[in-house]
């Protein structure tokens, strides 16, 4: 039945026959080889959605144009206090060329402003506990003109430590307290510039959760929410998008705010490296010796010198919608957008996943992908990438290929360090992580102090991501690493360890039998899998 199922190469879902090339699995930074069994079902992304043909034109007509408020134009007035709040570089991955989307809209923006007599204005970075944006990363997204006339003194990153930069705007009925940066609740209208890269980005949680503090995060960066979240990837199931949608509506009742949404399609590579996301099938014989000749120079290259070429990539991402207005009917179509740019129906559940896992993560760019940002992006992301119920049966087996380095960079993630040697050993339990350790990490001076004038995550920040797997750890029976350098770090996880792919499946065929069903997420992919 499987090889009568197989699809026509260009399609986003495959069977594996006899005659296919060998699968490319991206493990970290090298590019690997595999035959996958027959019968294997592999999961492509969709061909990339047409961009915008003049982006510039489409957001200027968002912003005359928008959804349930007069145009921004007819709501400005010289004299006001008006604040600019942009998402970060944590999305999209890779980088996008230049210029950036962001940097497109905010010289709109300010030319806007400016030519209705708004002198007023502030640009703040919504990093809330990410790491600060560098000087360098900034002026790359935002572009040198609006750089040299904004930094550093009105274009900076939000600070959630600044005692003095942070009010509290109010209580849901739950009892859930929100703070938000002052300056943004303090203006006369917060305009809100997001990248949507993942349905479970924009909307409520821009400002909810970007411009936030550590203790307004708790009531739902927390094991249970994201427990109850099926999945956090399908706003309309994702208990986590409930929570903070009713602190979004208290934002909305006690501050003016305009959102502006973009989206994109998944053109992630560009040029020469474009046949990464074509199905292996169908690659010219120029492809396949570009390929060849590609794992090969990785495979002489220095780790330090591959992950430099990797982090140097960029992305020709094209702009497919553009929405501003109030914040709900705005998100609204720009999901709907990108729900057409990444849904792949699928029919039927898988008892084996295989998840290359790419060297990049939101929490990672220009560093190292450390072992708990390995298994957020395996159990977290890859896991929740479904509408309906999982990809994989309940008590199946997700195998992910990664090298899985005990490595952990000491600028952006050294909370990570104490999180993976001290706590992990003594317990794995969610639960107990938050009530006994969180809190101290979250308050400790020094992980502050690197927050707040270096360029670290902050103390919590190990906790979300061990949080973000709660329900893929919940709902898979067992986590075999395929690659992995080293038998500690999977042992540490809580994950069995293979030398490769090929001894992987056969291991978890051992588990689930022989006539197991095997499913291969493609990388590089974005796909929400939408089940039936």
């Amino acid at each position: 039945m499987a090889l009568q199922l197989r699809r026509k190469v260009h399609e986003s879902v495959v069977y594996i026959d006899r005659d296919s090339a060998p699968r490319i699995i991206s493990s970290g930074m090298d590019f690997i080889p595999e035959d996958l069994p027959v019968g294997t079902r592999v999961i492509y992304p969709n061909a990339p959605v047409k961009g915008l043909p003049n982006r510039e034109a489409a957001i200027r007509y968002a912003l005359n144009h928008p959804h349930d408020c007069e145009p921004l134009y007819a709501q400005l007035q010289p004299g006001m206090k008006v604040t600019i709040a942009i998402d970060d570089l944590s999305m999209p991955l890779p980088p996008m060329s230049t210029p950036d989307i962001r940097q497109t809209a905010l010289e709109i923006l300010l030319d806007l402003l400016h030519a209705n007599g708004v002198d007023d204005v502030h640009l703040i970075i919504a990093i809330s506990l990410h790491r600060r944006m560098t000087e360098w990363e900034i002026k790359r997204m935002c572009g040198q003109r609006v750089f040299d006339a904004f930094w550093p003194d009105r274009l900076y990153n939000h600070d959630a430590e600044d005692p003095d930069g942070m009010t509290v705007i109010g209580e849901t009925r739950h009892g859930e307290k929100l703070s938000i940066n002052r300056r943004a609740a303090e203006s006369d209208l917060l305009i809100y510039l997001n990248y949507n890269f993942v349905p479970m980005n924009g909307g409520h949680k821009s400002v909810a959760v970007g411009l936030c503090d550590y203790e307004s995060l708790r009531p739902h960066h927390e094991p249970q929410t994201i427990r109850d979240s099926d999945s956090y990837m399908d706003p309309a199931n994702s208990e986590l998008t409930r929570k903070i949608n009713r602190l979004g509506k208290l934002v909305d009742e006690h501050v003016n705010v305009f959102h502006i949404e973009t989206t994109v399609n998944n053109q992630m590579f560009k040029g020469e490296l474009s046949f990464l996301t074509k199905n292996e099938d169908d690659f010219s014989a120029y492809e396949r010796m570009k390929y060849e000749a590609m794992r090969f120079t990785m495979s002489k290259m220095p780790l330090a010198a591959k992950r430099k070429m990797y982090n140097s990539l960029t992305s020709d991402y094209e702009m497919i919608a553009v929405e501003a207005g109030r914040t709900e009917p705005v998100h609204e179509r720009i999901i709907a957008k990108s729900m057409q740019q990444y849904v792949v129906p699928i029919e039927g559940q898988c008892d084996i996943l295989i998840c290359p896992i790419p060297e990049i993560s939101p929490y990672n760019v220009y560093s190292s992908l450390n072992p708990l940002l390995v298994q957020v992006m395996a159990l977290g992301y890859h896991f929740n990438m479904y509408r309906g119920k999982p990809l994989l049966k309940k008590g199946g087996v997700l195998i992910l290929h990664h090298p899985c380095y005990d490595e952990f960079d000491h600028v952006q993630h050294p909370s990570y360090i104490e999180f993976f040697n001290r706590l992990l050993p003594e317990t794995r339990d969610s639960h107990t992580l938050r009530e006994k350790y969180e809190r101290e990490f979250a308050t400790n001076p020094s992980y502050i102090e690197m927050y707040r004038r270096g360029h670290a995550y902050h103390g919590a920040h190990p906790f979300y991501m061990w949080y973000w797997a709660e329900n893929g750890r919940a709902h898979v029976g067992r986590v075999i690493a395929a690659g992995a350098e080293n038998a500690h770090v999977p042992a540490a996880m809580g994950w069995e360890r293979a030398d490769n792919l090929t001894e992987a499946i056969a291991m978890a065929r051992s588990y689930m039998g022989r006539s197991a069903q095997i499913t291969m997420l493609h990388q590089p992919v974005i796909a929400i899998c939408d089940m039936s």
